[in-house]
């Protein structure tokens, strides 16, 4: 164990889609998650090394982008008579996507002392932490050839590029076996780790809402490679399991403080759109259907389209408050820090709490957006702020987002505001344990850099034609694209990464 009394690396991350900043469909600009946020509080800023994923604009997509380019080309509305040119601009533009991504992969740096300080990879459940690693990543790809159709217009190994580029990134032979747990350790062993925040555990239940399927995971799941898995949601015996497994490796990595969060409930992000029988908005905590964001209510049909319903909603957030229970009790053991995210989500998820929020934003977060022009709007009435987990809508006179604003368009993933919240909380609880920073967050760059919230592209003003547009598949006869846009990015975030024949 390290013993050196200031340790070298202020803070080191082990996690997933979470905490490297997905949003909108992709890995982008990595500077704009929460770990970034709260490394900026500390004076002078300590090194806090992470890939970015610029190119293409993100891997394996950036919907923000992908409607700034449609809106450049079409306007502010794609007509009816405009669907088959504009398909084929969409399909263009996502056939070179994948192309850049599936080409030779690229090394992120020709040489490299030490591992990333954030050893975030989206997709990766809590047994990736000690099983995935360059070399396998590697292998899966190699064996796995990228398929060029209208069925699959998404790189076909988007996580398994992203973790080779983050596990390895100057494919160094040396570092081809290590894993996130061998990287976090390498770096104790160089240094060592003061704060190591552990964020996983998301992956082994968001299958429910990607899939909209209810599948436990079966003994044989938990030695599985990810391309493998079937389940969509761990068994809680199995999610104990594994998270004391996790906790022991990350125990014996040796880091002065280890800071975990609760998992927030996977039915509050507008991924899944909760619809009434009456299509009533009753008060009442939970709907009697939940479907894909992009089928309105009244057209949603529950012989037709794919769904889970009341019970099932309640079944899963009563599993996951067996997995939060599970990560209290075993960070008590440990002596480890535990970060209230479900908590806290849940008292912002004002759609499930009939309009209303059961916490108030941070002060500092609402000074900041009344300062800015372009959010001002969101937050006048603090007791009622429009700003919320629904699904971000903007006005049709200002141009301005009216509702929504904490998830992405991707449905699943935080803002860079919904970042900042998280980092938020991060900090308080920090803080309140003895973490001492130095700075407060930087509200003001944090807002400024939501370009999805503070300068929306006019096209969403049509929302339930734009995502219309985007979920069409070879049904309606009018697209180049043989399954949905939407309905694919749903599919990368799967546990289990089907082949592209299989429908979703």
């Amino acid at each position: 164990m390290f013993s050196k009394k200031s340790p070298d690396h202020k803070l080191v991350v082990i996690g997933d889609s979470i905490s490297q900043g997905f949003n909108n469909g992709g890995i982008y600009r990595t500077e704009l998650n929460f770990p970034s946020f709260l490394n900026q509080c500390f004076e002078p800023t300590p090194r806090f090394d992470q890939p970015r994923f610029t190119a293409q604009a993100g891997i394996p997509l950036n919907l923000e982008v992908l409607v700034r380019g449609l809106e450049d080309e079409y306007g502010d509305t794609i007509e009816w008579n405009e669907y088959l040119p504009a398909a084929g601009h969409l399909y263009s533009t996502l056939r070179r996507i994948k192309r850049y991504w599936e080409g030779h992969l690229k090394p992120l740096a020709s040489e490299r002392d030490l591992p990333y300080h954030n050893q975030s990879v989206w997709g990766f459940a809590m047994n990736d932490a000690w099983m995935m690693n360059e070399e396998m990543s590697r292998k899966h790809i190699e064996i796995h050839r990228e398929t060029y159709s209208v069925f699959n217009v998404l790189p076909d190994h988007a996580m398994y590029i992203t973790a080779c580029m983050v596990l390895n990134p100057s494919f160094d032979e040396k570092f081809s076996a290590f894993t996130q747990i061998d990287n976090a350790q390498y770096l104790q062993d160089h240094g060592g780790i003061e704060n190591l925040i552990v964020t996983m555990g998301h992956n082994n239940i968001i299958g429910t809402i990607t899939d909209l399927r209810f599948e436990y995971s079966e003994p044989e799941d938990l030695e599985k490679p990810p391309s493998e898995r079937n389940y969509t949601v761990y068994r809680p015996e199995h999610f104990e399991m594994e998270y004391r497994k996790l906790a022991e490796r990350i125990s014996t990595i040796g880091a002065k403080r280890v800071i975990m969060p609760t998992i927030p409930y996977v039915t509050i992000p507008p991924a899944v759109r909760g619809i009434n029988e009456d299509l009533s908005r009753d008060r009442g905590g939970y709907f009697d259907y939940y479907t894909r964001f992009w089928i309105w209510d009244s057209d949603f049909n529950p012989d037709i389209h794919p769904h889970f319903t009341r019970d099932e909603a309640i079944k899963l957030d009563m599993i996951v408050d067996e997995y939060n229970e599970i990560i209290r009790d075993i960070a008590d053991e440990y002596g480890w820090i535990v970060v209230p995210l479900n908590k806290y989500v849940s008292a912002i998820a004002n759609r499930r709490l009939g309009g209303q929020i059961n916490v108030p934003f941070p002060d500092d977060f609402c000074r900041a957006m009344k300062k800015n022009p372009a959010t001002a709007h969101l937050v006048e009435d603090p007791m009622n702020p429009k700003i919320s987990t629904e699904y971000l809508r903007i006005d049709r006179d200002s141009g301005k987002v009216y509702k929504g604003g904490i998830f992405s368009l991707d449905g699943i993933h935080p803002t860079t505001i919904g970042y900042g919240l998280m980092a938020h909380l991060y900090y308080q609880t920090m803080k309140e344990n003895g973490v001492e920073f130095d700075k407060p967050l930087n509200w003001d760059y944090i807002i400024e850099n939501d370009t999805l919230v503070t300068d929306p592209p006019y096209l969403l003003v049509e929302l339930r034609n734009l995502l219309r547009f985007l979920s069409m598949g070879r049904q309606e006869k009018i697209t180049k694209i043989g399954k949905s846009v939407l309905g694919q990015l749903m599919q990368a975030f799967s546990p289990r990464r089907r082949s592209p024949k299989e429908s979703i």
